[in-house]
């Protein structure tokens, strides 16, 4: 299993992220919104088009949407409760 994210960030903007926050994951750049489009979660945000939502989804080795959540733009997702579905849905 390995966890990967998705942001509209730049790469650049990632590598920064990453070294900051010490991931041991990748992260990969939405740049175009393809992925945005792609899972539906594209919204206007302060004046700007194609913000994603804050949410996470749990995508099997299939392709299959194994789990949705979505949050607030100042939440933070519950980890617990996303390795959780994660090792059931193992």
């Amino acid at each position: 299993m390995q966890p990967y994210a998705i942001s509209r960030d730049s790469p650049w903007t990632h590598v920064a992220w990453t070294q900051a926050l010490d991931l041991n994951f990748p992260l990969l750049s939405d740049w175009n919104a393809a992925a945005t489009h792609g899972f539906g979660v594209a919204f206007e945000y302060r004046g700007l088009h194609d913000v994603s939502q804050r949410t996470v989804f749990l995508v099997g080795t299939d392709g299959v949407v194994r789990g949705a959540w979505e949050y607030e733009t100042s939440e933070v997702p519950d980890f617990d409760e996303i390795l959780a579905a994660t090792k059931l849905a193992l």
